[in-house]
């Protein structure tokens, strides 16, 4: 009899132990899946989803008209905050009442949630004379770009010809609908006479 106990005791305390360690592995396997699956997301999220070379874009308006188009060296999305980069980006508006302006830049980053494009590195905007509207050029090392509602303003130092007219400053706010243009300080202006 006291061998029958002693042989339960044995197997209760193998099967005791043999639940633990299942237990014990089932809970490393856990952990273990758990952080593959985090922490590769967790990396992904930061890094590009996808990367076009040589691409080209036409932005609509809510009525199905093209707002503007963008085009560029590269196109690299990133998911985290819905963002795109672009090299050497090329944008040119088509909807406006305003003869077309065709702006260049290094890069470009567009904030697709708030449709704001900020051109960065020898910004360079373009609008040829059309109708009672003059040639238009403007020149600085950075600019933020509102399309739909045709704004652009900067901080920089900025040079903007119009006509044969010059005026340059530091920190600029222009509006294209309506043609006006608030520079922030500095300001310098060259209006040439009219010819008789």
């Amino acid at each position: 009899m006291h061998k029958r106990t002693a042989h339960r005791w044995r197997l209760s305390s193998l099967l005791i132990g043999g639940v633990v360690l299942a237990l014990g592995s089932f809970w490393l396997v856990q952990v273990i899946t758990r952080n593959e699956l985090v922490t590769p997301g967790e990396g992904l999220k930061t890094e590009p989803d996808y990367i076009v070379d040589k691409f080209s874009f036409v932005r609509m308006t809510p009525g199905g008209k093209p707002a503007y188009i963008i085009a560029g060296e590269k196109l690299t999305h990133r998911p985290s905050d819905d963002s795109l980069h672009v090299d050497m980006p090329v944008v040119r508006n088509m909807g406006s009442k305003q003869p077309p302006m065709t702006m260049t830049a290094k890069e470009a980053h567009i904030d697709q949630t708030n449709n704001i494009v900020d051109l960065v590195g020898d910004v360079d905007i373009r609008r040829p004379p059309q109708g009672a509207s003059q040639a238009l050029h403007l020149q600085t090392s950075a600019l933020t770009v509102f399309p739909d509602e045709e704004r652009m303003q900067t901080k920089q130092p900025f040079q903007m010809v119009v006509g044969a007219s010059t005026v340059s400053g530091v920190g600029m706010k222009a509006n294209n609908a309506t043609g006006q243009v608030d520079v922030q300080s500095q300001s310098q202006m060259i209006v040439q006479p009219r010819a008789r």
